[in-house]
C-alpha cells in the first residue's frame, strides 16, 4: 500500500473563513411559506439550491423556525442572496473541496459540534461494479452513482460541523449532482488505485484503506458509515434501514441514533405514514466484520421500486437523507460525550 495513501482522502485546508454574518440582510428577498412547504420545497420553488444554501437559510431565519427547522404557514422568510454568495466565492478565500464539484466545493461552517472527530465514508460498489442497474425514463441508472451522491452530501454536512472526513471511494469527475438521472460510469477509485473487478478484492481494498487510516488516527473518536442502495424485486419498497456489528456497542449506538432521527423526522413530516425502517446486527457483511471503527451500514432504498425511486432520484430527497443521517451522527457523538462526562 502506498505510504502516502491517506493523503488522497484528507480535505482540510488552512484557509481564512468567511464570517457567518457577512450577508447584508437588507439586500435579501423575502418570501412567504405556503401550506405544505418545507425548507427544501420553499428554496427550490424560488430558484435557490437547497444543497448549497440550506444552512444559510436556517441561519438567516433561525428565530422564525419550528422544531426540526419547520416553516410556519403564512410567515415571511428571508432567502440567501445567491448573487452575493457567488461574488464572495470569487473574491474571498474560503475552504474548498473539489471532490464535491465546482458548484458545491465551498463549505460554510455551521458549528464546531464535531471538532476532533474522524469519519470514514464508503459508498457501495463502484468502478467495474455498478451494483444493480435499472431503467428510468429510457436511461440506465445504477446503485453506485446514487450511493456516492448521498455519501458526498453527507461528507459536506459533517465537514460543516467541524468533522475530519475521509471519502474512501472517489470519482474525481462526479461531484454532487442536482439531477434525477445520474450518468453511469466506471472510473471510481480508492485513493489512486483502480477498483478491482472481483468482489472479495474490492471489499478488501476499501476495508484495508479504512483500517490504515484508523491506525494513523488512533486515539481519536472514529466512526465508519457505509451507504448502499438495496436491490430487490420491483414491487418491494423499503424504508431506510441500518446494520451494525453484533459485538460493537458503539456501532449499535451509532445505528440506533440515526434510526431514532429518521423515526422522529417521519413522525414530524409524514405523520400519516408509518416508518418501517429498522436497525439490526449484520456481522456477516465483509465490511462490517473486518473494519476497525464502529460502523453503521445504511440501505437507503430499493432502486427497482418506483416508490423508492422517488426518494432516491430526487436530489432534494438525497440531500434530506444526508442531512438526517448527519443529525443522527451528531446525536450519537453528543450522546457518547454525555456518557463519558458522567
Amino acid at each position: 500500500m502506498n505510504p502516502h495513501f491517506h493523503t488522497f482522502f484528507t480535505f482540510f485546508l488552512c484557509l481564512i473563513w468567511l464570517p457567518t454574518n457577512f450577508l447584508a440582510q437588507e439586500s435579501l428577498s423575502e418570501v412567504t411559506a405556503e401550506q405544505g412547504d418545507g425548507v427544501y420545497s420553499l428554496l427550490r420553488r424560488h430558484g435557490v439550491s437547497p444543497t448549497k444554501y440550506y444552512n444559510q437559510f436556517v441561519e438567516l431565519n433561525a428565530e422564525n423556525l419550528g422544531s426540526d427547522e419547520a416553516l410556519y404557514v403564512g410567515r415571511t422568510y428571508v432567502l440567501p442572496d445567491t448573487l452575493v454568495n457567488k461574488k464572495v466565492e470569487t473574491e474571498i478565500l474560503r475552504p474548498s473541496y473539489p471532490i464535491f464539484g465546482k458548484d458545491f466545493a465551498h463549505v460554510d461552517t455551521v458549528s464546531n459540534r464535531l471538532d476532533d472527530t474522524v469519519y470514514y465514508l464508503i459508498s457501495g460498489h463502484g468502478g467495474p461494479d455498478p451494483g444493480a442497474v435499472e431503467k428510468y425514463g429510457g436511461k440506465l441508472i445504477a446503485e453506485d452513482e446514487y450511493a456516492y451522491d448521498v455519501t458526498l452530501r453527507l461528507a459536506r454536512e459533517l465537514i460543516s460541523h467541524g468533522a475530519e472526513v475521509h471519502i474512501i471511494v472517489q470519482d474525481e469527475n462526479d461531484g454532487i449532482r442536482d439531477t434525477r438521472v445520474l450518468e453511469l460510469d466506471t472510473d471510481e477509485t480508492v485513493g489512486s488505485e483502480a477498483i478491482p473487478l472481483g468482489q472479495l478484492a474490492r471489499l478488501k481494498q476499501r476495508t484495508e484503506a479504512v483500517n490504515q487510516l484508523y491506525h494513523a488516527n488512533r486515539g481519536k473518536y472514529q466512526r465508519l458509515l457505509v451507504t448502499h442502495v438495496d436491490s430487490r424485486s420491483k414491487g418491494t419498497n423499503i424504508d431506510v434501514f441500518f446494520y451494525h456489528h453484533e459485538k460493537s456497542k458503539n456501532g449499535k449506538q451509532l445505528a440506533e441514533s440515526i434510526h431514532q432521527t429518521f423515526m422522529r423526522k417521519y413522525k414530524k413530516f409524514q405523520p400519516n405514514r408509518l416508518y418501517n425502517g429498522s436497525f439490526s446486527d449484520r456481522s456477516g457483511l465483509y465490511v462490517v466484520k473486518n473494519t476497525l471503527p464502529a460502523v453503521a451500514y445504511i440501505e437507503i432504498g430499493n432502486i427497482r421500486s418506483q416508490k423508492d425511486q422517488r426518494r432516491i432520484l430526487d436530489p432534494d430527497n438525497r440531500q434530506a437523507l444526508a442531512k438526517w443521517i448527519s443529525e443522527g451522527i451528531l446525536l450519537d457523538y453528543e450522546t457518547s460525550n454525555s456518557a463519558i462526562a458522567k
